[in-house]
């Protein structure tokens, strides 16, 4: 995987983070677990590990995995209310 394949799996995934967390906050819940399908595909090259990056493009990354993480918090706020009161709802 080069430099720029790297940095473009990262930008597929922030774009794709960002509308799952539109999809949660608008309660599409269906949109949501469609594009976490795609997200994993996405991701699925990370888990063979990507090469270090250095300079312009390691800063790049660096904010990538902030707007990622950003994302992923704005959708865990909406969801695990949802998943607790279901979890609740059956004990």
């Amino acid at each position: 995987m080069t430099s720029n394949e790297v940095l473009a799996m990262y930008e597929n995934i922030a774009v794709l983070t960002g509308k799952m967390a539109n999809a949660a906050q608008a309660g599409d819940m269906q949109s949501l677990a469609a594009m976490e399908v795609e997200c994993a595909r996405h991701s699925a090259a990370a888990a063979h590990g990507v090469p270090a990056l250095e300079a312009a493009p390691r800063m790049r990354k660096i904010d990538l995995l902030k707007q990622i993480m950003a994302n992923d918090r704005a959708i865990r706020a909406v969801t695990e209310p949802w998943e607790l009161s279901k979890v609740m709802a059956t004990h």
